[in-house]
């Protein structure tokens, strides 16, 4: 049969997607699965099996059977992976704590507990009990907030960009911002601070040089249409060597005596004096406050463990007119955020059960001891796979903060270092993040590298089970 014939006879065999959905009614395994679904995932895997043909009709299935089985298996792989929900869980082997494209912090146990109530019952998000009327969402957590940092007043937002942006355009639209050159940071996603003014509506004047500013610089500046004296935290990178800065509490004093607010955006802000604990020192927000700033920013889902926020606190004036914003609005946080905040500030009220119970912080915490420990049984429990391809070891390796918090500070660790005789590391690396759930690890001299301080134990059994699926899998490339 001549080729364009044996090509026009197999399109002929190829079967109707209503045939299809009564074959698939049979089948017990996608009887939960909608019609839509299975509708649009036959039709898909019909168009492969048509493209297979046009390209090399030698290489499609050659008989209407094995057509109508090639097109059922793969539509049936197409609604199963239809079915699973986008955003999944992961397993953070990493060992940088605050990751933020795996999610930043995890939240307490009291915190997921508090959302579970609140999301499933009416709450009085926005009713005074006591006065029996209509009342104010952010009163779930202000006065909390105040209590923990000394600020006179305190709202909340979406995240910490939005608060920088509500504030500003509160303060300083069509007025000038004076900020240090050497504090123009970039966040994540490629977001800068000269782009969040801008759609404040404040006006950039920069001051000083990248590694130099001060005082004077900010003298010199301050005019009629100065609005607002920002400084910026640059809690995700740090400048060493020659450099000046202008500390907040010669900003305040510099402000006041012109008459000008001054406000600091301290990025990931943090209510713990980690410098206590034999860390790296991070400015508190309880520090930032005692300066007299007029108002402070700062994130809730980074080095405070809390869900994703902005926090906003200062003086109470600034904080009402804040509040009156129409944006505050469009950037303000829904019940289930709030909930999950309120239940983390409550933690900080008992400083020993804070560092037990939020994850971010006793990960940062754990002792290198412990972390020898927990790497041993992570071992122990990856060589009951029992595969003499598999290498195992324990090696010395660095833990990271993550979330443009710390970027200084190197947390020693022990990990498991994994290797597998014939697989090179980048094969084994995607597996393992293809896995359910996945697992999301780092790759160090051809090797992998799993760090106990971002895993809990019972995540080692999932680990083992997903590396045993891989080592069993005959269709992963050898390297």
């Amino acid at each position: 049969m001549p080729l364009e014939a044996k090509t026009q006879s197999l399109l002929r065999q190829l079967p109707g997607v209503d045939h299809l959905l009564l074959l698939a009614a049979q089948d017990p395994a996608l009887a939960g699965v909608p019609k839509t679904i299975q509708t649009r995932c036959l039709r898909e895997a019909v168009d492969g099996v048509r493209r297979a043909i046009l390209k090399s009709g030698a290489a499609a299935p050659n008989t209407a059977g094995a057509m109508e089985s090639a097109i059922l298996r793969d539509a049936k792989a197409r609604m199963q992976q239809a079915s699973r929900l986008n955003l999944r869980r992961t397993i953070n082997a990493t060992g940088v704590v605050v990751h933020t494209n795996l999610g930043r912090s995890l939240l307490a146990d009291s915190a997921l507990e508090n959302l579970r109530t609140i999301a499933a019952h009416y709450s009085n998000l926005e009713f005074d009990l006591a006065k029996g009327r209509r009342g104010s969402r952010y009163s779930a957590v202000e006065e909390i907030l105040c209590e923990l940092s000394g600020a006179p007043a305190a709202m909340v937002v979406n995240n910490n960009a939005g608060a920088v942006l509500l504030t500003l355009d509160t303060i300083a639209r069509g007025r000038e911002v004076i900020v240090s050159r050497g504090e123009l940071v970039e966040i994540g996603g490629a977001f800068r601070i000269p782009d969040v003014m801008a759609k404040s509506g404040g006006i950039l004047k920069e001051v000083g040089t990248t590694n130099r500013t001060h005082a004077r610089d900010y003298e010199g500046a301050i005019g009629p249409q100065t609005g607002l004296l920002l400084k910026v935290h640059t809690s995700n990178y740090s400048l060493v060597g020659f450099t000046k800065s202008v500390s907040l509490k010669e900003l305040v004093t510099i402000g006041k005596t012109h008459g000008v607010p001054v406000m600091e955006d301290l990025g990931s802000g943090t209510l713990v004096d980690f410098s206590q604990m034999g860390l790296l020192r991070e400015p508190t927000v309880q520090q930032a406050v005692s300066t007299g700033v007029d108002v402070i920013t700062f994130s809730g889902d980074k080095l405070l463990g809390g869900p994703q926020t902005g926090l906003i606190l200062g003086k109470r004036k600034i904080i009402e007119a804040i509040k009156k914003n129409p944006l505050t609005r469009a950037l303000r946080i829904d019940k289930l955020t709030l909930a999950a905040l309120e239940a983390t500030l409550q933690l900080y009220r008992d400083p020993q059960r804070l560092l037990q119970e939020v994850p971010t912080l006793r990960m940062l915490l754990t002792p290198l001891e412990a972390l020898a420990q927990q790497a041993a049984k992570l071992k122990d429990t990856l060589a009951a796979i029992a595969d003499t391809r598999l290498l195992l070891e324990i090696v010395d390796g660095i833990s990271r903060a993550g979330g443009g918090s710390l970027p200084m500070l190197e947390l020693p660790t022990k990990c498991v270092s994994v290797q597998v005789a014939g697989r090179s590391a980048n094969s084994l690396e995607s597996a393992l993040r293809t896995a359910e759930p996945a697992v999301i690890v780092r790759i160090e001299n051809d090797a992998l590298l799993l760090d106990p301080r971002t895993l809990s134990q019972e995540e080692y059994g999932l680990i083992r089970t997903a590396l045993a699926r891989v080592l069993m899998d005959p269709a992963e490339s050898p390297a």
